[in-house]
């Protein structure tokens, strides 16, 4: 795996990876251990064991009763085989097992002989020294290898199965606790996905594990410098709009003067491209006023808001430009929801897109503004039959300055930007969407988020 895909797995996958290999190799330590501990006991013990049984057949002056052994005895249960051989160790005098094929081991004490090649075919041997007697038999005990080696196998696995089942519960266990950080943390996640331009707070430390603390604490750095940063911005847009709006109405006023004396002819239309131009710039700096008062945090406790009272008059206001333009324009208001939002703001979401929607009407076109619900949810829409937005585009519109190629002249491509940014501080959705029945747009605000 690479160091990225390392870096991605979730942290609760990573601790329950390495909680596993830790347990393993903690069972396999265990098992180690205690064959090797295990082992020496059982190998020691057994072999006191052959050590006193072949002495207690030495020192018998005639031949035993041997108790008989089978094959299945030696092999399964570790059954003794004894044999007691002649002085010279020529002669097999007795045995317990008759045909057993291990020969009397020249030299005294503990050996290992195989029989074959399986494992089963490995015995432990103990030749007990020869007697104080010149004729004295030898005797000679022997216990299977595998035998040995399986029962301490068995003592080894027993040793680590507690270790076993307990990697499950402990894996349980584990499973709680990163769920229960996890979720702090995705408290915190939700406090970030929360913040916008609007409402920048700082984010609690308290809920999120010591280790993660720092991590957060920066990220309030962070914020507080953003905070900064925007209100920096949004203090600079209103002081250059406020020390633009006195040299610009003082040009506009000399150009009212001036229109008098200005000839027909070349002259009065350069003089009325200027005028527009003049207008044009009026209209920009209040639009910039307008985008920085509602960038700004709401202060002050909202109101009860009549939207169908709102919309009148918002349409009954532009009734001016309309008819100067020609455009039919209309409410119809079907409900009448109750918002609880600053009237002021909400006015002017309504107002500029009523406006850009009697703008881009042709003349002599139809602006419907509709208060109705969809789904279940109480929705504004804008409807005009203008040239639409390229699709392409749709998605453009709500960026500050940006205009249509071909717009209508006049707007300074912040109405939108300006009722976005409102709209979504109150918990409103603006979605715009070229009609299906014609030409012209439909500019839907969905109150307080309902979806259509």
């Amino acid at each position: 795996m690479s160091v990225v895909g390392l870096r991605r797995a979730s942290l609760r996958g990573q601790l329950l990876v390495w909680l596993i290999a830790l347990y393993l190799v903690a069972i396999a330590t265990t098992a180690w251990f205690s064959y090797v501990a295990y082992g020496r006991l059982v190998n020691n013990f057994m072999d006191d064991q052959m050590r006193l049984v072949a002495e207690s057949h030495a020192t018998h002056h005639r031949l035993p009763a041997l108790e008989p052994v089978s094959r299945e005895d030696a092999l399964r249960r570790g059954a003794f085989v004894v044999q007691i051989w002649s002085a010279d160790g020529s002669t097999l005098l007795a045995a317990s097992w008759p045909g057993f094929g291990v020969a009397l081991q020249p030299a005294m004490g503990f050996g290992e002989v195989r029989t074959g090649a399986a494992d089963e075919d490995r015995w432990r041997v103990y030749t007990a020294p020869r007697g104080e007697l010149a004729d004295a038999p030898r005797v000679q005990v022997v216990q299977n290898g595998a035998f040995r080696r399986n029962r301490i196998v068995r003592r080894a696995l027993l040793e680590s199965l507690p270790l076993l089942l307990l990697l499950p519960v402990t894996l349980l266990i584990l499973w709680g606790i990163v769920s229960a950080v996890s979720r702090s943390l995705r408290a915190v996640a939700r406090d970030v996905a929360a913040q916008d331009e609007g409402s920048i707070d700082e984010l609690s430390v308290a809920r999120v594990p010591e280790e993660i603390a720092p991590l957060v604490t920066a990220f309030n750095s962070l914020l507080a410098r953003l905070r900064n940063t925007l209100s920096m911005q949004r203090h600079f847009m209103q002081d250059a709009a406020h020390e633009l709006r006195t040299p610009m109405a003082a040009i506009g006023l000399q150009i009212e003067n001036l229109r008098a004396h200005v000839p027909p002819g070349d002259a009065a239309e350069r003089f009325a491209q200027l005028e527009g131009g003049v207008t044009r710039a009026q209209h920009l700096i209040e639009q910039l006023l307008s985008l920085s008062r509602h960038a700004a945090p709401e202060i002050g406790p909202p109101s009860t808001v009549d939207v169908a009272a709102l919309l009148r008059d918002s349409v009954g206001q532009l009734m001016a430009l309309a008819d100067q333009r020609r455009v039919d324009i209309g409410f119809e208001g079907r409900i009448a929801p109750v918002l609880s939002a600053s009237a002021a703001e909400l006015r002017s979401v309504f107002d500029n897109l009523i406006d850009n929607a009697v703008r881009y009407a042709p003349e002599g076109g139809v602006v419907d503004v509709r208060l109705h619900e969809v789904g279940g949810h109480a929705v504004v829409d804008v409807v005009d039959n203008g040239p639409g937005i390229p699709p392409e585009l749709l998605g453009r519109v709500f960026d500050r300055f940006f205009r249509v190629s071909g717009a209508p002249v006049g707007g300074s491509g912040l109405g939108l930007a300006i009722a976005q940014a409102v709209a979504a501080r109150h918990g409103l959705r603006i979605v715009l969407a070229n009609r299906t029945d014609g030409p012209g747009l439909i500019a839907r605000v969905h109150l307080r988020g309902g979806s259509s």
